[in-house]
């Protein structure tokens, strides 16, 4: 599904990503964590076509990138618009229904149907005639999800979805990438190692250069190799940090 070959980049003069090879298997749900500055997001952007890489080569569902963009979803971090732009839940959810070429387009009963199947899927079917600045971050961050989701994508890319959310909501959260990963791939960038593993079949470790682990290969060892020795073993569940 996706291939990268010996992939560098480089923003001016520094060095974000350094030799990057790595292959994504259809129906894959994988973790990719790393220290701040280690070039998570970068890797996201490749594989969105939003930048090209300065080596190497890059294969989306054998294609360029910029050509399989269609086919991916993806929610950021936060959202980037004023918290007041005047938007319903619906209307958000449905700019994920809009293509390149209908972009003037009405929206037909088709986009209409398939908004309120995410939104429901998300949990904020309630919420749907209610204006974005009247929600929590949580909620929002569901909306976000859900104007993904109704572009139909075959990989969905999560850049730290949780970020601003508690630890319940979180778990929430992933119960619902959990059930997404039966019909679609997943690659979500998180700082909680060992939450994740409860999900992930897979974990990318990126500090510009990369290591891939088994979620039960995630070790101590493998932690300090990534971050330095500075970190500290959080125990979650089974699995530890």
């Amino acid at each position: 599904m996706i291939e990268f070959d010996r992939v560098g980049f480089r923003y001016q003069a520094a060095p974000v990503l350094n030799n990057i090879t790595l292959a994504v298997r259809e129906g894959e749900f994988m973790g990719l964590v790393g220290p701040n500055g280690g070039g998570k997001s970068t890797l996201l952007k490749l594989i969105m076509g939003l930048i090209t890489p300065d080596t190497g080569n890059i294969r989306v569902f054998g294609t360029s990138p910029k050509k399989a963009r269609a086919r991916l979803g993806y929610v950021p971090q936060f959202a980037r618009f004023p918290s007041d732009f005047p938007i319903t839940v619906e209307e958000t959810v449905l700019l994920g229904r809009l293509r390149a070429g209908r972009i003037w387009q009405r929206y037909n009963a088709q986009d209409r149907a398939i908004a309120a199947k995410v939104m429901t899927e998300t949990g904020i079917s309630e919420f749907a005639q209610r204006p974005i600045d009247q929600l929590s971050g949580g909620q929002l961050q569901r909306v976000l999800i859900a104007r993904a989701l109704a572009s139909e994508p075959e990989l969905l890319l999560l850049d730290e979805p949780t970020a601003s959310v508690d630890a319940h909501q979180e778990k929430s959260v992933f119960d619902l990438f959990r059930e997404l990963n039966k019909r679609m791939s997943i690659i979500v960038i998180s700082h909680d190692i060992g939450f994740i593993t409860d999900y992930v079949d897979r974990v990318a470790c990126l500090n510009k250069e990369l290591l891939c682990h088994e979620t039960q290969a995630i070790t101590p060892d493998v932690i300090e190799q990534m971050y330095g020795d500075h970190v500290h073993v959080i125990h979650h569940h089974s699995h530890a940090l």
